[in-house]
């Protein structure tokens, strides 16, 4: 199916489940909704849109944060594909935007196809009944902690590092006051915030819906879509470099950054949505990790509870889509590194040269994977190119070979970013 049909049935289907979650809502919201009922397929896509309009106005609405300063887009940038504009590793916020975050912010493009977090995958095998664990997959944020947009948005109006609101009914009077209240109030009752849990409930719901919004956030329009289409070629190097991504024996990156079209046409997300462990070296920049004792261990805490003392699940994090990679300055969850090349050649090398990414004890040695602890060395991924590579072992790229996939990666940025 070619890229275009799939985007437009992929939009046409978006709408439609939007629309029969808002329909949803609006039977449980009762009297006081507009729409005290089930709507017809016209009137859904008609919410549907209505919904996108005013999460839009939402999400650029800096007064919905405690320091009325800070809206969603100051960190979600829609001119750097909804990812941060700085290079910074961390993002401030809080009251007086002067507490520091803790983790890189990703961006928010391309989240759509995102499964349900599961903490076992199973795959049946080509042969035999036996299966394979794959481990954590699906669920967004770098812990995978929330599956659906809307509980996502709820994240960050709470944070007390981000916007920093007190509480479901800070956001609420808010809300009231803002130029879009009347809005708000036809699409969800006019008694909507006269009940904080019920008004916070909303926007969310509204913020999540424009989340949806193909044009925005999944547009399919860099140039390797075109080359998939038939429509653009790459250069020599591009072509090089995406044999070198999709590489078993060299980069590999395919393996979780997966570069082919879906059998049902759907575009590469370049991602499988899974969690693991790379052992990223500790970013000394992030204040948290001044205290020597204070570790992020992704999956099993400390944002995410559920499975803390799960030692299997510690130092586990989301594999971000690759779309729209060239736009960053700063890479992984910790924002250690601030150029694509060095995110590549992190991959390539950090077991063969791991004096080259980790600090040095008072002894001399490597202080290799500094910001996991050793008790958790063995959730870490071995696939190619790690794949058992000792210091002084040949890399799996060279340095040229590194060059091309960094140019194969330009190819990934959208259309309305170059």
């Amino acid at each position: 199916m070619p890229v275009a049909q799939w985007k437009n049935r992929a939009v046409a289907a978006s709408l439609l489940a939007i629309a029969a979650i808002s329909s949803a809502n609006i039977v449980r919201a009762g009297a006081g909704s507009v729409h005290p009922g089930p709507l017809s397929r016209a009137e859904a896509f008609q919410r549907a849109n209505a919904l996108t309009a005013l999460g839009r106005k939402m999400f650029f609405d800096p007064s919905l944060s405690a320091s009325g300063k800070q809206a969603c887009s100051s960190c979600h940038d829609p001119r750097h594909a909804f990812g941060p504009a700085s290079a910074a590793p961390i993002e401030m916020g809080g009251p007086n935007l002067d507490r520091p975050g803790v983790r890189a912010v990703p961006s928010l493009r391309y989240l759509q196809a995102a499964p349900a977090f599961t903490a076992h995958f199973h795959d049946s095998e080509d042969e035999g009944d036996e299966s394979v664990d794959n481990g954590p997959t699906g669920g967004l944020t770098w812990d995978g902690r929330t599956d659906h947009g809307e509980d996502q948005a709820k994240i960050p109006l709470l944070s007390p590092f981000e916007m920093a609101n007190k509480d479901e009914a800070a956001i609420t009077a808010a809300l009231r006051k803002a130029a879009y209240a009347a809005e708000f109030e036809a699409a969800f009752g006019n008694d909507v915030f006269d009940h904080p849990g019920d008004a916070f409930a909303a926007a969310a719901e509204a913020l999540g819906t424009f989340e949806q919004s193909a044009a925005d956030f999944y547009p399919y329009s860099s140039r390797y879509d075109a080359f998939l289409a038939g429509k653009a070629r790459l250069t020599a190097q591009e072509l090089r470099g995406r044999a070198l991504f999709e590489d078993e024996a060299k980069g590999n990156c395919a393996s979780c950054h997966l570069s082919e079209p879906a059998n049902n046409g759907e575009p590469p997300q370049f991602t499988d949505f899974g969690l693991i462990a790379i052992a990223v070296p500790r970013n000394p920049t992030i204040p948290a990790n001044a205290d020597p004792a204070y570790a992020d261990l992704g999956l099993c805490g400390p944002l995410r509870t559920d499975f803390k003392g799960r030692t299997e699940y510690c130092g586990l994090f989301e594999t971000p889509t690759l779309r729209n990679v060239a736009l960053r300055q700063s890479f992984f969850h910790n924002g250690r590194f601030h150029t694509l090349r060095e995110a590549v050649a992190f991959y390539a090398s950090r077991d063969t040269d791991p004096g080259r990414w980790y600090p040095r004890n008072a002894d001399g040695t490597v202080n290799k994977y500094d910001d996991l602890p050793k008790v958790y060395w063995p959730n870490l991924n071995q696939d190619p190119p790690f794949n058992g590579k000792m210091p002084g072992d040949k890399p799996a790229l060279t340095d040229a070979e590194i060059d091309d996939i960094v140019a194969f990666l330009g190819t990934l940025t959208d259309a309305d970013q170059r």
